[in-house]
């Protein structure tokens, strides 16, 4: 039997068994994979929502305009419900979510408008104030408001509590899920509590937000707020979806072991998921004493991967801050010294070649004709070639050689080389900021590993 339309495939998420990533834990360990809403976020179930108690109460009308401030999920959301209903979307963002997140809410027909990131809620640069504004505006427009409207926890409360009791057959122990809007959590927590007050709530929030000391004291602290790199989750100021009586605890994670762990969660479980996922699980593993073996904890995994790929799931960004501790073909190179790369002319004689490669004990050698690299002779390739023709020896390089070497940029990390570096070709090519090349083969990567 076919559905109407694709909001129809908003809920009924699975529910899925860690095993690898979790194995120092106790308990049984299950995510709720949110990415399998068709807006590939958990942030589909409330902007359905909320479109539709609008609709009930006579505040938004056909043809109309729905303003929201969003890191890009919940504008998903809105934007699904918007096609299959017949409304506009504007759309208002900050300058740290990821490219992809701005592209995505694009081809689904939503106006996108970016707004600084560092500046106070209550600033009119800020993406809160601009969607607010809008919404005064523009005529037929609503703001949505995910942050004080209560169909956000009301959403969950109907569908993702209900879902995760009936998954686990009522003997979920502890939800864990990062805070941001507070939807999630709170109206999750106000249902599994309902059913069991001995459930643990565990809020996972970011370093650079004031939500867990405003959970421990009461306070809006400003002083806690600094700029931070994760994404959806955390938060400047106390959004009205939150009731904190529904809460046991909070657990503030770094930007760095957050999408650590996301990676990790992609390679072990081979769930493509992104940054929240990531923390989520780290704030569970740093509460990992209080766990018993007879636990059932469930982690909200929020949104897909492919939001990331420019970032979290990007090595280069990775490692520009600072969070990738992985060797790179630069440091290959420094860790062996001052070494010239070793070239051959295509017109010298393979005798010439064969010489080299005794002298200077390498097996590689790029091929040269004074205006670049244009192949390379190995000593396994020549060996061959000897043994069937030995009369080769007399002849030029340029009738023996084969193909050049790939070049790599000097910053390729080298995990990326393994792909590049086989039976076929034995090396690589890089150049450094001074306009140098230098050659990288197994032999420098399986000595790198050795350190």
């Amino acid at each position: 039997m076919w559905l109407n339309n694709v909001l129809e495939t908003i809920g009924n998420t699975p529910l899925i068994k860690l095993n690898k990533v979790t194995r120092e834990l106790r308990g049984t360990i299950l995510a709720k994979v949110d990415y399998f809403n068709p807006g590939n976020s958990i942030k589909d179930r409330m902007a359905l929502k909320m479109v539709e108690v609008a609709e009930q109460d006579g505040r938004l009308q056909p043809g109309g305009t729905i303003i929201e401030g969003t890191s890009g999920n919940t504008g998903m959301g809105l934007a699904l419900a918007a096609c299959v209903k017949g409304y506009k979307c504007i759309f208002v963002t900050t300058d740290k979510q990821s490219k992809e997140k701005v592209d995505i809410l694009k081809a689904v027909g939503a106006e996108v408008i970016v707004c600084p990131t560092n500046v106070l809620p209550e600033d009119p640069r800020s993406y809160y104030s601009v969607a607010k504004r809008l919404g005064k505006e523009i005529p037929n427009s609503m703001y949505m408001n995910q942050y004080d409207n209560l169909a956000n926890r009301q959403a969950h409360y109907e569908s993702t509590g209900p879902e995760i009791w009936a998954q686990t057959e009522g003997k979920i122990t502890h939800l864990v899920c990062t805070a941001g809007t507070g939807g999630t959590i709170t109206g999750t927590a106000m249902y599994l509590k309902e059913k069991n007050p001995n459930i643990k709530v565990w809020a996972i929030d970011v370093y650079g937000s004031l939500l867990t000391k405003y959970y421990q004291t009461g306070d809006i602290d400003m002083n806690e707020v600094h700029p931070y790199i994760s994404e959806g989750f955390g938060e400047d100021f106390v959004p009205g979806n939150y009731d904190m009586r529904w809460i046991d605890h909070f657990e503030q994670v770094t930007d760095k072991d957050g999408a650590i762990m996301a990676r990790r969660i992609a390679k072990e479980e081979g769930l493509f998921c992104g940054y929240s996922a990531g923390s989520c699980l780290q704030g569970l593993i740093q509460l990992k004493e209080t766990l018993t073996n007879d636990d059932v904890v469930v982690c909200i995994f929020h949104d897909h991967g492919s939001r990331y790929v420019g970032k979290i799931y990007n090595d280069q960004w990775m490692m520009e801050r600072g969070f990738l501790d992985m060797k790179t073909v630069k440091d290959l190179v420094s860790g062996r010294g001052n070494k010239r790369l070793i070239t051959i002319d295509s017109e010298q004689p393979v005798t010439e070649a064969i010489g080299l490669m005794k002298k200077y004990d390498i097996e590689n050698i790029p091929v040269t004709n004074g205006e670049g690299f244009i192949g390379s002779v190995s000593e396994g390739g020549l060996f061959n070639k000897i043994l069937e023709t030995p009369g080769i020896k007399d002849q030029t390089v340029a009738s023996v050689m084969e193909k050049a070497y790939p070049v790599v940029a000097f910053d390729t990390p080298v995990e990326r080389l393994s792909s590049l570096i086989n039976r076929e070709n034995g090396a690589v090519l890089s150049g450094d900021d001074t306009g140098n090349f230098h050659i990288v083969t197994k032999y420098d990567i399986i000595q790198s590993l050795a350190r």
